[in-house]
């Protein structure tokens, strides 16, 4: 059985002296928009996700090199795999409708009939395959509250780790960057709808209802110490039917935040927030 009703949700999260999500473009410097307003995309959050479930001993396909929990080098592996995956015949157009193949991607793996995937491979002869499963949850980018205040160190190597003769000495030069403090907010949405199409159910929704108060928890590392980011409310709305009571839009406006973490909401008549306190 599929989703039954609407769920909008909103997390609310800190950071302190840590990079929440760094930018590959731009020396790994925390994300800002134009404005100067911190940014944690949307990939990312859902990496976080993933890894919590995982953890929770859900089978994930989008595993991390990090944190898999078999020997599949790439996603095609992972997937025609006839001992973690579904094997070939699978994703053989001539063997297994698309239909079919999407119907079982989403019984196997929590994570595509939750966020959806794009299963594109090369075939081993000249035809491949393309395979489109839209999701029923989503979740929009974080941003700050206010601009955020960026520090830069610079650091030093204690040895030369190349070993082979090279110009890099033991005092190389490298840099750091950390957002000193400020609050971030997420808003996300599950959709019956589209639950229908990838078999997302109420007990999926609630196992990630479970998480998300605990989302920061073992994925700490060198740019976000332990205890540096941590998840302050979840917030869960929950309609009384499939096409929802409101719009996402106007369930997520009536969300209002102030910088230091004190929440407020306008009033909807009939649909209450339920305020989880994070981990």
């Amino acid at each position: 059985m599929s989703l039954q009703n609407k769920i909008d949700f909103a997390v609310i999260f800190s950071v302190k002296n840590a990079n929440p999500n760094g930018d590959p473009l731009n020396g790994n410097r925390p994300r800002t928009d134009y404005d100067g307003f911190g940014e944690v995309a949307d990939v990312c959050l859902k990496r976080k996700i993933r890894d919590r479930l995982q953890e929770q001993g859900e089978s994930i396909f989008v595993q991390s090199d990090a944190k898999k929990t078999d020997a599949m080098p790439s996603l095609r592996e992972r997937a025609i795999s006839s001992e973690v995956g579904l094997g070939s015949a699978a994703f053989n157009a001539k063997k297994t409708n698309s239909a079919d193949a999407i119907k079982l991607a989403c019984e196997k793996w929590l994570d595509v009939r939750t966020f959806g995937q794009l299963f594109a491979f090369k075939g081993e002869t000249k035809e491949g395959v393309s395979i489109a499963i839209r999701g029923p949850v989503t979740i929009q980018p974080a941003f700050s509250l206010e601009p955020i205040s960026i520090t830069s160190t610079q650091i030093t190597k204690s040895v030369n780790g190349e070993g082979d003769g090279s110009k890099k000495s033991s005092d190389t030069m490298g840099m750091k960057h950390r957002v000193d403090n400020a609050i971030y907010v997420t808003f996300g949405a599950m959709t019956p709808q589209l639950s229908e199409k990838t078999g997302f159910n109420n007990d999926d929704a609630a196992k990630i209802k479970e998480i998300l108060p605990k989302l920061f928890e073992g994925d700490a590392s060198s740019a976000r110490p332990e205890g540096s980011m941590a998840i302050e409310k979840v917030i869960w709305w929950e309609h009384n039917s499939k096409s929802g009571q409101y719009s996402s839009a106007k369930v997520h406006r009536t969300l209002s935040v102030e910088p230091d973490g004190t929440i407020q909401f306008t009033n909807l008549a009939g649909l209450e927030p339920e305020i989880i306190e994070g981990f």
